[in-house]
């Protein structure tokens, strides 16, 4: 599915150079629930960014199903992320005016989908994560656990291949925390493929593989 190639990335010039990511390598597979763990500027995000072609590498490859994007151009790397890849952000991102399903709808609309089509599809992707009675509400009405799971909701609304999410249970209580976890479980096994960040062990154990940094280099990685 996706494939990083010998990744570096470093911030900065000279003596203020700062090297992030040394040399990182790694497959993920079709249907694979990864949790990417770490201690505080291991590179996780950093690392996520990358894999989800919201950063480019100082140097390396990433590949998305084969394709090398280092040669895509910026429009070609958009109209990817757009319609391949789903984003999960810790603080919701959702538009304020907007309902939850206007929310979830407004990136198909993006797309070039019909209004019908997208507000269709964006109801069934609430229905997923168990957000049916919730259509009409403006994220103010909404507590963040359900805020989270609208954004979860926008995310997959697509069927994107890989949903990406960093840091998605930060902002949330341990009750609303557990709840979002749960519909992160319940997509993995209806066959979403999706990678975490997380900096919580209990979080991390419910996926199926856990990829370990520190300091910037891959320390760990086990089903």
């Amino acid at each position: 599915m996706i494939k990083a190639e010998n990744i570096i990335k470093k911030f900065g010039q000279g003596e203020l150079e700062f090297m992030a990511l040394k040399d990182i390598s790694l497959e993920i597979k079709d249907g694979e629930f990864v949790a990417i763990i770490g201690p505080s500027g291991a590179g996780k995000s950093t690392l996520l960014y990358q894999l989800s072609l919201l950063d480019e590498p100082t140097s390396g490859e990433v590949f998305f199903q084969g394709i090398r994007t280092s040669k895509l151009n910026q429009s070609e790397k958009t109209k990817l992320r757009l319609n391949e890849l789903g984003y999960v952000f810790q603080d919701f991102a959702l538009l304020p005016e907007l309902t939850a399903v206007e929310n979830v709808a407004l990136p198909m609309l993006m797309q070039g989908m019909k209004h019908g089509s997208a507000l269709a599809k964006a109801k069934i992707a609430l229905a997923r994560i168990g957000m049916a009675d919730k259509l009409r509400n403006l994220p103010s009405q909404l507590s963040g656990g359900q805020q989270q799971r609208v954004s979860i909701a926008r995310a997959i609304a697509h069927d994107p291949h890989i949903l990406f999410a960093d840091e998605p249970t930060a902002n949330l209580d341990s009750a609303n925390s557990r709840l979002v976890m749960e519909a992160f479980s319940e997509l993995n096994r209806s066959g979403q493929t999706i990678v975490m960040v997380t900096h919580e062990d209990e979080y991390a154990h419910r996926a199926t593989r856990i990829i370990s940094l520190r300091d910037g280099e891959l320390v760990g990685d086990g089903r």
